[in-house]
């Protein structure tokens, strides 16, 4: 049977880097459902003293195989194997972009762009746009989403992104970031940034970029947006409308002052209770079909109650191979998880 080696991208996270292959043999199994060739096993073997993510499959991996699997986290090369040789094949990820769009910012507690692009793959591939995700546009949402990791990677895969968070400083770094690619870049776009207001009230700052991959697709009109709301997520229902989001996408807070207001203006700091207060309304913006995928600190939020805030909202959350082992350390103070659940 054909088998494939993924050789894994060095990140700049030592402790990431560690769990990289047990997080991509697992990511690679959700990819099955989308390959025409089926999937017998993932593991990972040594070449030359260095590890290596394998895939072996029935058949061989066609070319829409293998700009699939192109896509997959952490993968800086893919090699078909033949015997102890390894023969390159060539990679056609959907990246729209250059990788400056994730790589360039550089903050403390940024969510690692490798991860985010995990936790993006096993929320497309539950949805019922797995199959298409990676070559139509779809409405991405990250309710929480800080300075916009997951934004980046929406754009980097051709989808319209939202974002809601309640950090101004945050807001205003990436608004002065992607400002600055995107002319950078000298791409073609349309930018507006204001107050945000709902009903004459002020509820923060909202920015509204419209924009297109080259000249060619905004003249004809094929261009993406990308709206950023700086305020409380448990607003993101009275400003996304209903029904009109294929993916949420997010990173919970890791148990530090984040997301919601309370009663007396102050944040609330527990990521259990800003989630079981949130999650209601994000699922009312999402579409039937739709999934979402939450990644959050074991140490503050247990898995199970997680999953029981996701099944009182109406979600199905997704279980097998390649969503059940994804928990990893991150720090001392930090194991990450993640669940992904459909609508």
């Amino acid at each position: 049977m054909p088998e494939y080696a993924i050789l894994i991208l060095p990140s700049a996270n030592r402790v990431y880097t560690s769990s990289a292959p047990a997080l991509v043999s697992a990511e690679l199994s959700a990819f099955a459902s989308v390959l025409s060739a089926e999937v017998r096993d993932t593991g990972t073997r040594t070449f030359g003293g260095v590890d290596y993510v394998t895939l072996t499959t029935d058949e061989p991996l066609s070319d829409d195989d293998i700009a699939l699997v192109s896509n997959v986290s952490s993968t800086y090369a893919l090699f078909e194997i033949t015997g102890e040789l390894l023969r390159p094949l060539h990679l056609t990820p959907a990246a729209r972009f250059d990788s400056d769009l994730l790589t360039i910012q550089k903050y403390p507690g940024k969510t690692n762009e490798q991860f985010t692009q995990l936790v993006f793959n096993l929320t497309l591939l539950a949805s019922r746009w797995a199959d298409e995700g990676y070559h139509t546009p779809l409405h991405v949402l990250d309710p929480l989403c800080g300075r916009g990791t997951t934004l980046n990677q929406a754009m980097m895969y051709g989808h319209d992104a939202t974002g809601v968070e309640v950090s101004a400083k945050d807001f205003e770094a990436y608004e002065r970031f992607i400002k600055t690619w995107l002319r950078s870049k000298r791409l073609k776009h349309t930018a507006q940034s204001g107050v945000l207001r709902r009903h004459k009230t002020r509820l923060g700052q909202r920015l509204e970029i419209e924009y297109a991959a080259d000249k060619d697709d905004y003249r004809a009109g094929r261009t993406r947006s990308l709206v950023y709301y700086n305020t409380d997520t448990l607003r993101t229902d009275e400003l996304v409308r209903e029904g009109s989001v294929h993916l949420v996408v997010t990173d919970a807070p890791y148990g530090v002052q984040h997301g919601s207001r309370a009663e007396d203006d102050s944040l609330a700091r527990s990521p259990r209770d800003l989630l079981a207060a949130a999650i209601p309304g994000w699922t009312r913006v999402l579409r039937t079909g739709g999934a979402m995928g939450i990644s959050f600190n074991t140490h503050v939020l247990n898995r199970a109650e997680l999953i029981a805030t996701c099944e009182r909202a109406g979600l199905t959350v997704v279980t097998g191979p390649g969503y059940d082992d994804l928990a990893h350390r991150v720090d001392q103070s930090i194991e990450r998880d993640v669940v992904v659940a459909r609508k």
